[in-house]
């Protein structure tokens, strides 16, 4: 925290208005101070690891390197950030990779920024914080995939080939076409690319 006792954050969003917004509604009790701001998962790893922030507040679906993948990179090289995810559809299994990666807070981008400030704090005290809208979708998780299948198909969806995928996933390329061959069947496709789609648009990915 800064001399005056603010918690720094850093502010991801690739929404312009929405993360101005926030940048300009957060700030105003005094307690957090937007120190850097971004607009992609990309940016955000570079900002993070130049400003090193109490806490990160990035949004979770934001083209290219989204929100999860930016903060597994941000953990990754720096095990001790605090983070605060945003997301404006609390997706089933979501929540479960998030904790998974070592977030601690997890909001939606609709909270009264009040509530957002309040979170931030908590995540900053080292405890974990999920609001209960978000907790209550992640229980409906209906997906017949299992994890690994998941992965194959977000790697895929991201527009890796198989042998990429093997070695992004640390898998042999032939498990790696057993997971997406079981997920074409399991989503009723028949090409991994729409599988991905599929599974995607019903949120279990």
């Amino acid at each position: 925290m800064t001399s005056a006792g603010r918690v720094r954050i850093i502010l991801v969003d690739d929404e312009h208005l929405l993360r101005t917004a926030l940048a300009t509604l957060l700030p105003l009790d005094g307690t957090v101070e937007v120190i850097a701001q971004a607009d992609d998962g990309a940016d955000a790893v570079t900002a993070v690891l130049a400003h090193r922030p109490d806490v990160l507040v990035i949004d979770l679906e934001m083209p290219g390197v989204d929100g999860l993948e930016a903060t597994a990179t941000i953990l990754d090289r720096h095990p001790g950030q605090r983070v605060l995810m945003l997301t404006r559809h609390a997706r089933p299994g979501v929540l479960r990779r998030a904790l998974k990666l070592g977030v601690l807070g997890f909001i939606s981008k609709s909270s009264d920024p009040d509530d957002i400030v309040h979170a931030i704090h908590q995540v900053h005290a080292g405890k974990r914080w999920i609001a209960h809208d978000v907790l209550e979708a992640s229980m409906t998780d209906d997906s017949p995939l299992t994890e690994r299948e998941a992965d194959a198909l977000r790697e895929t969806r991201n527009g890796y080939a198989v042998k990429d995928i093997a070695r992004r996933l640390y898998l042999s390329s032939g498990t790696v076409r057993n997971y997406l061959s079981n997920a074409m069947r399991k989503t009723n496709t028949n090409t991994r690319h729409d599988a991905a789609r599929v599974a995607n648009d019903r949120g279990w990915l």
